[in-house]
């Protein structure tokens, strides 16, 4: 959704420009006398011959501030993140806010028996299909581990069956080369060709700097790997303030920005023009019980602030919001997101990830917060659009027309606009009590319990035609038939 059709400039702006400024100066600071531990000597050489600076000995590299402008310049201001159909293709850079889901959470809230169970291969499956069908959203991402898979093979299947129940975008954590190597060989495979999949990358991976200031061997090999093929990255930090970064958020954010940034640089070193998205997962701790705080009003600052920063050179950027600290659809698990998705998306990132299923601090998701989030975000998106006037829009033909004392109902001019000027929700409560108490007293969440089966059930099947299927079987026998 494109931010308020009046202007297209964001609705919130946590930092003054003199203080995004002096942020963006803290971090070339940091990057120049602190620099980046690298655990990987063979990139440490890279970086060298590329001009930055290199210690060896303690490995860190630094980075000096003309030098890193030059390279994160030619990072690529916005790219296409492609659907795998072509019919929902999501252009960054362009003012347009997109939101997802999070990932790679260990367990699911089983709302029949009451509690959480560990997720397994069919809840991929099963998130992606939600997405796929919530209007909403606008790209998927791999959900959960699947506790049911080797390590060997599960980015094989995870991403396999994602690609089978959708055909919006996939992103997914690649925790090493060789998950990603099986990443993009699936999806080269379902694309037709190595080439075709360059030519239009329906998929993309995401990858984790270790703060404060590390990048693992993994991390750097996952990067190499897909740029080098034309597929996505997303380079982003996670620092909890007051545990990994330091406990104000301006010393959070100067440190995430250095992070950020330094990924864009690698990536850049590493394949001039590959498509990166800055990256912010930017979460705070409640220093008084030592707790993760990924839904607090802080975090949503930081990531709000974040958009600012990566927008300041021209960067694309993956930020975070609609995470909760509830453990179950509740009054502020809608309270936690709906403050956040609203406050992250009006700041105008291209991406908004964790935005849909989340619970428990990012540990756990929940099909029914699937369905419930889906519809805070088209509230949230309704906002970020605007409000439209033009000549039709004021209708003062129409009120004319009416007169003092009369009434729109029935008029040609409410018939026209009824459907394109309104937010229409699915799951909230909009009669009257008596009519609620002949309905069996329903609420948002029986709603969406019963929406989540019946989209589950009318997608079981796939989206991969049969042949296609058959031949990836063949192809790849570590896949698992759900």
């Amino acid at each position: 959704m494109r931010l308020s059709t009046k202007t297209g400039l964001p609705l919130y702006t946590p930092l003054a420009a003199g203080d995004v400024t002096r942020i963006d100066d803290a971090a070339k600071e940091l990057l120049e006398r602190v620099g980046i531990k690298l655990r990987d000597e063979r990139h440490l050489e890279i970086l060298g011959k590329a001009g930055a600076r290199v210690d060896h000995e303690s490995g860190r590299v630094s980075f000096e501030r003309d030098w890193l402008a030059h390279v994160v310049g030619k990072a690529p201001s916005g790219f296409v993140l492609c659907s795998r159909d072509g019919t929902r293709d999501l252009h960054l850079g362009e003012g347009s806010v997109h939101f997802s889901n999070g990932g790679r959470v260990f367990r699911i809230l089983d709302l029949e028996k009451g509690g959480y169970r560990y997720s397994l291969l069919r809840d991929v499956a099963a998130t992606a299909s939600l997405v796929q069908q919530l209007e909403y959203l606008d790209f998927y991402i791999i959900a959960c581990q699947a506790h049911n898979v080797g390590p060997e093979a599960y980015h094989l299947n995870d991403f396999c069956h994602a690609f089978n129940h959708t055909t919006k975008h996939v992103m997914g954590g690649c925790t090493n080369l060789d998950g990603a190597r099986q990443m993009w060989r699936i999806a080269s495979f379902i694309a037709g060709g190595e080439d075709k999949l360059r030519e239009r990358p329906f998929v993309s991976a995401i990858t984790n700097p270790l703060s404060p200031l590390t990048l693992e061997s993994e991390t750097l090999d996952t990067i190499e790997f897909c740029v080098q093929r034309g597929i996505p990255v997303t380079c982003a930090p996670a620092p909890m303030a007051g545990a990994t970064s330091p406990a104000t958020l301006a010393g959070t954010l100067a440190q995430m920005h250095a992070e950020a940034l330094a990924g864009v640089a690698v990536s850049q070193v590493l394949c001039p023009g590959a498509k990166v998205l800055y990256g912010a997962v930017a979460t705070a701790m409640d220093l008084r019980r030592m707790e993760l705080t990924m839904g607090s009003v802080e975090s949503t600052m930081m990531n709000a602030a974040a958009v600012q920063l990566a927008k300041l050179h021209g960067l694309p950027i993956y930020a975070s919001a609609g995470v909760s600290e509830a453990k179950r659809p509740n009054i502020q698990a809608g309270l936690e997101k709906a403050f956040s998705n609203l406050m992250v998306g009006s700041a105008g990132a291209d991406c908004v990830h964790l935005a849909v299923g989340m619970l428990d601090s990012g540990n756990s998701i929940a099909y029914e917060q699937f369905v419930i989030d889906n519809e805070v975000i088209g509230m949230v998106q309704r906002v970020l659009s605007g409000i439209e006037v033009n000549e039709g829009t004021l209708g003062l033909d129409t009120v004319e027309q009416v007169g003092p004392g009369g009434n729109y109902v029935m008029e040609d001019h409410t018939i026209e606009h009824m459907m394109d000027e309104f937010f229409y929700p699915k799951l909230s409560v909009r009669c009257n009590f008596d009519t609620w108490e002949e309905q069996g007293r329903p609420d948002m969440l029986s709603r969406a319990a019963e929406s989540a089966t019946r989209l589950l059930e009318e997608a079981r099947a796939g989206l991969l035609d049969p042949d296609t299927i058959e031949r990836i079987r063949e192809a790849f026998p570590a896949i698992i038939k759900l």
